[in-house]
């Protein structure tokens, strides 16, 4: 990411070329907060930033775990087309192996891939190769659900309007029966509270 003057003077020719005037007073301090608000959001291109994972062996405390576990959360993402917000839920579902994952990390995990231009197709894709990669379950999956305002601010300005991605792994990709039941815990969750 670069420095936050490069940042702040992209934003002032950003406010010049859209026709603002630099020197109005609303306007004062507003390339440095861009610039600020630019580097807080699009922390992903950092990889020193990139949350660090700690998994915990699968029967460590004594307990044994192999039926899926599920977490479900939002995210805030940018379309990388037009550099408009794209925004909602995701659920993610596995099944452990030999590791288990705090469950904080996974939105950590979501957070940080989300935190650059992006199209949804990528980002479910990012996070759930990630979380496959980290865990080494015996499957996983991701479903997330997005508004995008670039539909809905420009272009054919369709409110309401969702759009959702599928990413699925292991037995949740191979094995019907797992699949059902992860999608059957998406679709009673809905997804629906962004």
């Amino acid at each position: 990411m670069q420095d936050l003057k490069f940042l702040e003077g992209a934003a002032k020719e950003f406010l010049i070329a859209i026709g603002e005037d630099l020197d109005r007073e609303g306007l004062l301090d507003t390339p440095k907060r861009m610039a600020k608000m630019w580097k807080e959001m699009f922390y992903g291109y950092d990889p020193k930033q990139k949350p660090k994972v700690t998994v915990f062996p699968n029967g460590k405390d004594g307990i044994v775990y192999d039926e899926m576990i599920t977490d479900e959360g939002y995210f805030y993402s940018f379309c990388e087309h037009h550099s408009v917000t794209f925004f909602g839920n995701f659920f993610f579902g596995y099944i452990p192996g030999a590791n288990v994952i705090g469950i904080s990390k996974i939105s950590r995990i979501v957070d940080y891939y989300a935190a650059r231009l992006q199209v949804q197709e990528r980002l479910v894709l990012d996070v759930v190769n990630d979380l496959d990669n980290i865990l080494k379950p015996k499957g996983c999956g991701l479903v997330m659900k997005g508004r995008h305002l670039c539909k809905e601010m420009r272009g054919v300005k369709k409110r309401d309007t969702s759009t959702t991605t599928t990413a699925l792994r292991g037995c949740f990709q191979n094995d019907i029966a797992t699949r059902t039941e992860f999608l059957g815990r998406v679709q009673s969750e809905n997804l629906r509270r962004y």
